[in-house]
């Protein structure tokens, strides 16, 4: 009896992991498959290259139209559709008010003011993105 238990042991370590990685990777297998087929006209996706889109037409077995820009309609894999995303989270992520007021607070900080003095003023007066000093490792 003593000499089955460790290789009972031994199997059970080995054996139980894989099993329950399997059945994990079967159910989102199942899930990616049920949101490829269940895309409908009007959906927000992701695309696999992180392409935002909106499906168009989702009437092929293996392709979908998707509008990337007003009129502009692309077709794609249906595989390469990631997820779905919520309109509004997207528009959060992507308003930049934040990030604005960040770029202003580096230019003025004032360890960055002698890389600021090597900008023009034809380019600091120039309408339109302007670029960022570049960041200067600190010497330890």
């Amino acid at each position: 009896m003593n000499q089955l238990l460790l290789p009972l042991l031994l199997l059970l370590v080995v054996a139980v992991p894989l099993i329950m990685g399997t059945r994990k990777q079967k159910k989102q297998q199942a899930a990616q498959k049920d949101l490829q087929e269940g895309l409908a006209p009007g959906d927000r996706v992701m695309t696999t290259s992180g392409l935002y889109a909106t499906v168009a037409d989702a009437s092929g077995d293996t392709t979908i139209d998707l509008e990337i820009a007003p009129g502009v309609v692309t077709t794609w894999l249906r595989l390469a559709v990631r997820e779905k995303v919520d309109p509004a989270t997207e528009t959060d992520e992507t308003t930049g008010t934040d990030t604005d007021e960040t770029v202003a607070e580096v230019a003025s900080s004032p360890s960055e003011a002698p890389a600021q003095e090597s900008i023009s003023a034809e380019e600091s007066e120039k309408p339109g993105a302007q670029v960022a000093p570049p960041l200067e490792h600190e010497k330890k």
